[in-house]
């Protein structure tokens, strides 16, 4: 016949341990300028990673047809991105030239 020991809490056999205070690092933060070159960079790389899927696609160079669709989208997403970008710019611009002094 078997017999079986109690069972013991992991915390019982564990040394505990003095848990470090968590330091978080501020970002440096980001210009409009910055933000603007991002997005228009990232338009950009976008308008040419189509290009070069539509190449590939019309020479017979490309193994998979869904990655010119995907390269269309990622670039339609990054245009919508930068306009809705653009949008909420000039709304805090006209929101701060109604502000009275």
């Amino acid at each position: 016949m078997m017999t079986f020991n109690g069972i013991t809490p992991l915390w019982q056999e564990m040394p505990l341990q003095q848990s470090q205070p968590v330091v978080q690092q501020e970002t440096p933060a980001l210009s409009f300028t910055d933000i603007f070159r991002s997005a228009i960079q990232e338009v950009s790389d976008a308008q040419n990673e189509v290009a070069q899927a539509d190449y590939l696609l019309a020479t017979g160079q490309l193994d998979n047809p869904a990655y010119a669709t995907i390269a269309i989208a990622k670039a339609e997403l990054s245009v919508s991105m930068l306009a809705q970008l653009r949008t909420k710019a000039l709304d805090a611009y006209n929101e701060l030239m109604r502000i009275s002094m």
